[in-house]
């Protein structure tokens, strides 16, 4: 496993050690000791989720305010750009965001620690993502960070119009959010 610090450098690109022939290819997508070997970070992951996007469908800006979670993602099917905004008021890095393209062909990984905004869009049609979260899903604590808050500036990489849910739609921008101290 081979780990990454982004320009945010709590957020960590995780890059597994694949072992492939022409049958097909192996690896271990999460291992808890050697994660916790290269990265110091002791977590304990309580749910993971899974979704299925069509092309140009975007979801986000996705945080709670309190249970905040942890994410580690990954994809399966297709391709996403991933972007993790740090939402935490006293943080060096406040209001700034990173962006990766995660997909089933690199299957890379992106480490996105509480205290942060989360939103992805869909490269490809049928993609699907998987997420472990180090908490629960609190509804009464979910938030979202409006997808195109201009003074965020996010370059989506998107390949068309946007697919937003309503609740994504009536997003708030950063300077009216719930943040993290």
């Amino acid at each position: 496993m081979n780990i990454t610090q982004t320009e945010i450098p709590d957020v960590l690109l995780i890059e597994p050690r694949v072992f492939g022939d022409d049958r097909g290819f192996f690896f271990e997508s999460f291992n808890e000791q050697v994660f916790q070997d290269k990265t110091g970070l002791s977590l304990r992951f309580v749910q993971d989720n899974h979704s299925r996007s069509a092309k140009n469908v975007l979801r986000g800006l996705h945080y709670q305010i309190q249970q905040a979670q942890g994410k580690l993602v990954r994809v399966v099917a297709g391709a996403i750009f991933d972007v993790a905004v740090d939402i935490r008021k006293g943080s060096p890095t406040f209001g700034q965001w990173v962006g990766y393209e995660l997909s089933a062909a690199n299957k890379q990984q992106l480490w996105i620690p509480p205290g942060f905004a989360h939103g992805f869009v869909a490269l490809e049609n049928g993609t699907e993502v998987l997420y472990k979260t180090t908490d629960y899903y609190a509804p009464a604590h979910e938030r979202s960070i409006l997808w195109n808050d201009p003074d965020l500036g996010i370059h989506w990489n998107l390949l068309g119009e946007p697919i937003v849910s309503a609740k994504d739609q009536a997003g708030i921008p950063l300077k009216q959010a719930d943040l993290f101290d």
